[in-house]
């Protein structure tokens, strides 16, 4: 009988174990998706540093394999994919812990982190051939109006035409848009393309956007590109716009306009974004995910009215038409990943008085709920949640009018007052008509705390539930 040192067999146990690692999938390629000012970087910006201090003051109670006591330490390494830009944690961190916090900066591109979490197997095959484990976790962030554009692979030039046209002469739109609509439906379609007037028209266009985003706090903006264009930076890729009188236009004429024209120019244009752009951005990067979890602000439209908050369920709606869902397998996860987990997270849920986040959920509920019901088909893991991945505020009790109620107590992020109120009552549902015309919810914007103990973690709203579940099934 050969002998076998002890130094061959830890290699042979250590070489079992990564295969083992590979077939059970101790990796994790987690999307954080969701619209603008939703809080993407706040929340990844937590997230990781929730993980990475977690032996020193945690505050992960309901994340099992903490609460086990079978986490040991979670660090920052090399990602996989070095042509992407790092997650810039550093600086968000940074902003938060400063004497005067602030909110980190907003994504403007995408980016990836990843993580190395150790911790003891309890009941997983891995506990019979170490007694400590690594899971990967590899985080993708991007900005929330690139994923808006997922559902134009799937339209032609005259579709995604006619759908903003239906958008643009719907208020609120309208009212700002009529100009620009106007000046479209006086184009010859068939002229000599021009490219200083695509570039003007597509400037102009683009300014609509910015203003619907930022001013009447809309969340269907497309192309997404358009206001976030990174490296196409004025690149004639990103200079169409979309013809709005395609009820005047032979079919037999349009489709056999050449690129010379101007309707012509406006549809390669497109077509050219759409794949370029659009489906590269997709394959590249949307077909590795297998867990995913989509953040809402349901918060700021309350305060921007009824179309908004109608705008922000149709967003979400296109959003999750654009991702690919069902139970991993083991072939699958090998071969073809697919995303088996869908959390939906309403954000800035400090924001609010503790009472009513379970209103929050509910209300999130109803906003993803034709969604929801579409994906329990696949038997899809799903779970809404009400989070503040950064705690902002203190909650508590006041008197008024001889009555005890609860109040929230933070920096305004405004003008750096400190403020106590009730905000408001957070509707279980979506609004009637009655809701908008009293209006008796207001959103208010506060500012990071200021930490006291620069060694603890950043305070947050449930975060160790988000993890738990995104994450704790492949602890076990």
């Amino acid at each position: 009988m050969a002998f076998i040192s002890q130094e061959n067999l830890t290699k042979a146990k250590h070489k079992a174990l990564g295969i083992v690692n590979r077939v059970i999938d101790q990796q994790v390629n987690l999307a954080v998706t969701g619209l603008s000012r939703s809080g993407k970087t706040a929340f990844i910006t937590s997230l990781i540093n929730q993980l990475i201090n977690e032996n020193s003051h945690g505050q992960l109670t309901f994340f099992d394999v903490v609460q086990e006591g079978r986490f040991i330490a979670a660090k920052r390494v090399p990602q996989k994919h070095f042509h992407i830009r790092r997650f810039n944690y550093d600086d968000a961190i940074k902003n938060l812990e400063q004497s005067e916090p602030q909110w980190p900066a907003p994504t403007t591109g995408i980016s990836e982190l990843r993580l190395a979490i150790r911790y003891r197997p309890k009941s997983s095959i891995l506990k019979y051939f170490d007694e400590m484990a690594t899971l990967y976790l590899d985080i993708t962030d991007y900005p929330g109006e690139w994923l808006l554009d997922l559902p134009m692979l799937n339209q032609t030039y005259e579709e995604w035409s006619e759908q903003t046209r239906v958008l643009l002469e719907q208020a609120p739109r309208y009212e700002l848009a009529k100009g620009f609509i106007e000046r479209v439906k006086q184009l010859d379609p068939l002229q000599s393309a021009d490219e200083n007037l695509l570039k003007d028209l597509a400037n102009q266009y683009t300014e609509l956007l910015h203003y619907f985003r930022e001013t009447l706090g809309l969340s269907i903006i497309q192309p997404g590109r358009f206001i976030l264009p990174g490296e196409l930076q004025d690149a004639p890729i990103l200079q169409f716009i979309p013809y709005l009188n395609f009820a005047n236009i032979d079919g037999n004429v349009y489709q056999n306009a050449s690129e010379e024209s101007l309707i012509g120019m406006l549809r390669a244009r497109f077509i050219e974004y759409k794949e370029r752009v659009v489906r590269h951005f997709y394959q590249e990067h949307f077909l590795r995910f297998d867990r995913q979890i989509v953040l809402a602000d349901c918060l700021s439209p309350l305060n921007k009215g009824a179309d908004s908050f109608a705008d922000l369920q149709n967003a979400i709606s296109l959003i999750m038409e654009s991702f690919n869902y069902g139970k991993s397998g083991l072939f699958t996860r090998l071969f073809s990943p697919k995303i088996d987990k869908l959390m939906f997270a309403a954000t800035k849920a400090d924001h609010i008085t503790p009472d009513q986040h379970h209103n929050l959920v509910s209300l999130l509920n109803q906003l993803i709920y034709p969604t929801k019901q579409e994906l329990n088909f696949n038997n899809l893991t799903m779970k809404a949640v009400a989070l503040a991945a950064v705690k902002a505020t203190d909650a508590g009790k006041a008197q008024y009018q001889g009555k005890t109620m609860p109040v929230i107590k933070g920096v305004r992020l405004d003008n750096r007052k400190l403020l106590t109120l009730f905000p408001g009552v957070v509707p279980a549902k979506i609004p009637d008509n009655n809701f908008w015309q009293k209006h008796p919810f207001q959103f208010i914007e506060f500012a990071p705390k200021e930490k006291t103990d620069q060694c603890q973690p950043l305070p947050h709203l449930r975060l160790d539930q988000v993890l738990q579940f995104l994450l704790g099934d492949k602890m076990k």
